[in-house]
């Protein structure tokens, strides 16, 4: 019985990294501890096929005391991830997690099996996914993301790789390890060192330790910007580099763009020469307008303009399709 409380979830541990692996058979956990490589499980009493995750203690760094306080530091951390899947509950584009059982020093959670990633199928596709595949995989997206932020769970760490496919084209939406309770009280103090970098909201790099769920929208925007052009918008290989690549896009921000920023912690450390916008057009070729209309409801400096993800159906983007849970780029998977 674990006895941490909702509130917990909350801690922000910056020392703690998350370990986790694959592996195919619950004897395998003692076993082969290295284990990286996904794959599946077939349950006793099911014909269901399942991942497990392991998730082992790190060992402390020398000179770190292994006191209790420590440990509970750690137990938090890995805990996220199990206590935001149960605030979630039950929903079709996001990952079940079935099972949690201890074994040694670590834990394995018992998901679904899901059969790819998004990352994976664009990194195998040719030419930019056709405009109904990238409808669905949104839908699917944004149905995942609006029921999470209606729980007042922040992913903080969406991308393509943690949006698994099944073999029936169902994205769900994985990885709480980063998530967090969103609530405006108390002014709480979240961690910017979130995010993978590529997917990370302007307002992070720029230090910001008050943010609300709108990073979640900036992650899906430069998600739904990948799909259409087939390559990363903004591939910085560090936070400076990614700022610079989000400015060259979007213009040197400004308190008229973006009311606070010369609030924001990094804002005096950061300067780049003044950029006009680039026109989305002239980044993402291929786009239908109403794509790139859409586009710039998430990728915009100012958070509280951020499109909410249950809104996103009423655009023209979305007029022309039916809201089918299918997509045409299954054959490839």
């Amino acid at each position: 019985m674990f006895h941490y409380s909702y509130d917990d979830l909350d801690c922000e541990i910056s020392s703690v990294e998350e370990d986790t692996s694959w592996t195919s058979d619950i004897s395998d956990v003692a076993a082969n501890k290295a284990s990286s490589t996904p794959t599946i499980e077939e349950e006793p009493t099911s014909s269901d096929l399942v991942a497990l995750k392991k998730i082992p203690l790190r060992k402390l760094d020398e000179g770190i005391p292994n006191t209790a306080l420590r440990y509970q530091e750690i137990f938090l951390f890995i805990f996220s991830e199990i206590k935001a899947l149960q605030i979630i509950g039950v929903h079709p584009n996001i990952v079940r997690l079935r099972d949690v059982f201890s074994h040694g020093l670590g834990f394995v959670l018992v998901f679904d099996f899901m059969l790819t990633d998004l990352s994976e199928v664009l990194r195998n596709a040719e030419r930019p996914l056709s405009v109904e595949t990238v409808k669905s995989y949104m839908l699917m997206l944004l149905k995942g993301v609006a029921y999470m932020h209606a729980n007042s769970i922040m992913h903080r760490d969406l991308k393509p790789a943690n949006l698994l496919i099944d073999s029936k084209g169902i994205l769900k939406i994985a990885d709480f390890g980063l998530a967090r309770v969103y609530s405006t009280e108390n002014n709480r103090p979240y961690s910017h060192q979130v995010a993978t970098r590529w997917y990370r909201a302007p307002e992070l790099l720029y230090g910001a330790r008050n943010y609300s769920l709108s990073v979640d929208l900036w992650s899906v925007g430069a998600i739904f910007g990948e799909m259409l052009n087939n390559s990363p918008l903004f591939p910085g290989e560090n936070d400076i580099e990614q700022l610079w690549f989000v400015i060259r896009v979007l213009g040197t921000p400004t308190e008229e763009s973006w009311p606070g920023l010369r609030n924001l912690p990094d804002y005096n450390k950061i300067s780049f020469t003044n950029c006009k916008p680039v026109a989305f057009e002239d980044v993402i070729l291929e786009a239908s307008p109403l794509a790139l209309d859409l586009l710039k409801k998430f990728l915009c400096y100012e958070p509280s303009r951020r499109v909410m993800a249950e809104k996103v159906t009423v655009f023209a983007f979305y007029t022309v399709i039916l809201y089918k849970f299918i997509f045409c780029h299954y054959i490839l998977l």
